[in-house]
């Protein structure tokens, strides 16, 4: 969905190149951002969890 309508923001020029490409990798790092809180709620750290650490 980014990418189709970032695809689309330049073809009609709505948008230059840059501005699409920023838009997606701030939208990719947010939804993962997200998703790491979800996993792991209260941390504050990236990287593997010792083994058999229960996940959120």
């Amino acid at each position: 969905m980014v990418v189709g309508s970032a695809i689309a923001s330049v073809r009609n020029g709505e948008a230059t190149v840059e501005e699409p490409i920023l838009h997606a990798a701030v939208h990719g790092w947010y939804e993962g951002h997200i998703q790491g809180e979800d996993e792991c709620p209260g941390c504050d750290f990236r990287g593997g969890l010792p083994k058999n650490t229960n996940r959120g």
